[in-house]
């Protein structure tokens, strides 16, 4: 034990690490946030169907070879969201149906362009470190740690910001039109600051595990809180903490970071389900 601790004060005391954890504990709070939001309005795939648009456009960038990919792969993935909003308001193509077909259209479309543009000779590599999680995490620059740091600042004040706004239009988006809310402009916003979420989240846990992330925080805390506020503060922490420790873990362990804090968070919520359970029955 006494060994563990002082190899993991070694590991802190190098940069990389310190910001590995800073981009990790942001990322997990802004996902818990809107998870929460996801979930309750069944939409919660939506972070699966963003995150293939994702990998996606991160090919093209690669095939491009831009020397800024997130410039490219951000917009793209913003684009997908309204995109993906407005098609799943069509009676013709349902909401599950739109997000399907482009999860599925936009992973085959990148992983052909990486296959016939790639900058690599190992492919197979290159692809299963961006759906999974790579080693890139490891080697963030202090400029993509403050863009990170700027990115979550805009989506924690836009949430807070609109928080009653965004409540109204989660619950019972006809009684809110009613009262004169825009509920297009807030399922609009909902979904542009998902695609910043994912886009921002890539990096750490792959195109394949963002969803989790998402998801697992969430439907943790709703199992032994029912209030709104409460769940949303508690998935908050629940997500922070699965992710400092899953980072931890990965560290000490030598395993892939994002399949780490997955299994963190779905051990979590076992736990939580059990408690659940218990609680339910009392």
């Amino acid at each position: 034990m006494r060994d563990m601790i002082t190899q993991l004060q070694l590991y802190l005391s190098y940069p990389f690490v310190r910001y590995v954890l800073i981009v990790g504990t942001l990322i997990a709070l802004c996902s818990s946030m809107l998870g929460v939001i996801l979930v309750l309005k069944r939409f919660s795939f939506i972070g699966d169907g963003l995150s293939h648009v994702a990998f996606g456009a991160m090919a093209v960038a690669s095939a491009l070879k831009l020397a800024d990919q997130t410039t490219f792969i951000m917009p793209v993935t913003i684009i997908a969201a309204i995109l993906l909003l407005r098609t799943g308001q069509n009676t013709k193509i349902k909401g599950d149906a739109a997000v399907a077909m482009l999860s599925v259209g936009s992973l085959a479309v990148g992983y052909l362009v990486l296959h016939k543009f790639s900058t690599s000779a190992n492919v197979s590599g290159d692809v299963c470190s961006t759906l999974f999680g790579s080693t890139a995490i490891l080697s963030l620059t202090e400029k993509e740690v403050w863009m990170c740091v700027a990115l979550s600042v805009v989506v924690i004040g836009v949430y807070c910001l609109f928080y009653n706004r965004i409540f109204a239009v989660t619950f019972d988006e006809n009684f809110a039109r009613a009262t004169g809310i825009n509920t297009g402009v807030y399922n609009l916003l909902l979904a542009v600051i998902t695609a910043v979420v994912i886009v921002m989240a890539m990096s750490l846990v792959g195109s394949l595990l963002i969803s989790a992330l998402i998801i697992f925080p969430a439907l943790s805390a709703m199992r032994i809180l029912d209030n709104f506020k409460g769940v949303i503060i508690y998935s908050a922490v629940l997500s922070v903490v699965c992710a400092f420790s899953g980072i931890i873990l990965s560290i000490l362990g030598s395993s892939p970071v994002g399949a780490t804090i997955v299994a963190v968070d779905i051990a979590v919520f076992f736990v939580h389900y059990l408690l659940g359970y218990f609680l339910h029955r009392t």
